[in-house]
């Protein structure tokens, strides 16, 4: 392979979301669900990778590799545990990452919901209730001030995997296999895209860095004869909601796998290319292959790979899954693609949702006992890429 290189000024960086690593989230609807009879969840999170208090040390690690960037999102059940009922202190929390950030050298990029709402609101319609958007426009306006400093503001992480969320959780309580993504909650995706909406407007309003959304990005497969599949499949996945981001500031795509169909729909992949979690099919191409859909649907808007990665227990497969990857970006970068930065998922070994802590997709292993982090060999590299801003001849 030859070596590669990417635009000037492109950013490097890795992710976490809070409920994932900080620990102790209580106040928030995954926590009850964690904890609820029969709950879908294989375990709690817990106190996570205690992130709350280690973020520091998170930081350091990012730096020190080399990487430039660092992804994370503020808990808006810390933020504002009762309706109406703030809390400076865990506000300030969230503006001292981004200062230790700024401080390290690394461009902080903010997500203000991680898939996560307080209890509070989940009991008075959660994403679909009628006050939903008056409670985010506030939340937003309460945050803006703390987030000057941020490179990118992202308004919600995933709307559309969101919007299949109840209906994967659904499946799971009836003990369905999950193989593949089902088809979004329409009701909720409208809710979820007029949310985004709201937030954005409030944003702009304040002054707010480059503020977006991001958004599942997959590749889609014809096999033969299931083309009518896979374009119903990726109208209602991606590309109502990229209709959405027209005109936003940027957009994050976070690229882990693809889809196949044929004529009877839906396609899984064959037990030997399924990585950790949820059965999905092992594809670096793709990232290459997503990011070029959506430059072709949205030319001249920026965008951002907010995540990619595998979960996988052998982290020089990771390597070069990611290597693989990266070429194709830098293809998909060639032909036109305005791509200003990667983000790889994930910094840490951290709670996967409903999957635990069984699927590791992190370039630092966290021991669960005594939260001891220790850099995987995929972290040194990625950083050494980013170093040279490309990858080398091989």
């Amino acid at each position: 392979m030859t070596a590669v290189t990417f635009p000037e000024g492109f950013l490097w960086g890795t992710a976490t979301a809070a409920h994932q690593v900080e620990g102790g989230n209580v106040n928030n609807d995954h926590w009850a669900m964690e904890h609820t009879e029969n709950s879908p969840f294989s375990e709690s999170s817990g106190d996570a990778c205690d992130s709350w208090h280690r973020w520091s040390e998170d930081l350091d690690l990012v730096a020190g590799s080399g990487l430039d960037t660092y992804r994370f999102s503020l808990e808006w059940s810390r933020i504002e545990p009762a309706e109406g009922e703030f809390s400076r202190a865990a506000l300030d929390h969230y503006r001292r990452m981004i200062d230790g950030c700024r401080d390290r050298g690394l461009t902080p990029i903010v997500t203000l919901v991680h898939f996560t709402m307080p209890r509070w609101l989940m009991d008075d319609g959660g994403w679909t209730g009628a006050r939903t958007a008056d409670r985010l426009a506030r939340f937003t306006e309460y945050v803006a001030p703390a987030l000057a400093d941020a490179g990118y503001v992202a308004t919600l992480n995933e709307p559309n995997l969101m919007a299949v969320q109840p209906v994967i959780g659904a499946m799971a309580r009836r003990g369905e296999e999950v193989t593949g993504l089902p088809a979004p909650d329409p009701a909720v995706s409208e809710a979820l895209l007029g949310l985004h909406a709201r937030s954005m407007d409030v944003l702009r309003g304040a002054g707010s860095p480059p503020a977006g959304m991001t958004l599942v990005g997959i590749e889609y497969i014809d096999e033969g004869g299931g083309l009518d599949h896979m374009d119903a499949a990726r109208a209602a996945m991606v590309d109502r909601f990229l209709e959405s981001a027209r005109g936003d500031d940027f957009l994050g795509l976070q690229i882990y796998t693809a889809q196949r169909f044929g004529p009877q729909g839906l396609i899984a992949p064959p037990s030997d290319r399924q990585t950790l979690a949820h059965g999905m099919e092992r594809r670096p191409e793709a990232l290459g292959a997503a990011v070029a859909y959506v430059a072709s649907v949205l030319p001249g808007t920026p965008l951002l790979v907010t995540e990619n990665g595998i979960a996988t227990a052998d982290d020089a497969d990771r390597i070069r899954f990611t290597d693989e990857a990266l070429r194709g970006l830098a293809a998909a970068i060639a032909d036109g693609a305005d791509v200003r930065g990667y983000v790889h998922w994930s910094l840490l070994d951290n709670f996967e949702w409903m999957l635990g802590y069984r699927p590791t997709f992190g370039l630092v292993a966290v021991d669960r006992e005594t939260f001891t982090r220790t850099a995987k060999p995929s972290l040194a590299w990625l950083g050494d890429v980013a170093r040279r801003n490309g990858l080398s001849g091989r």
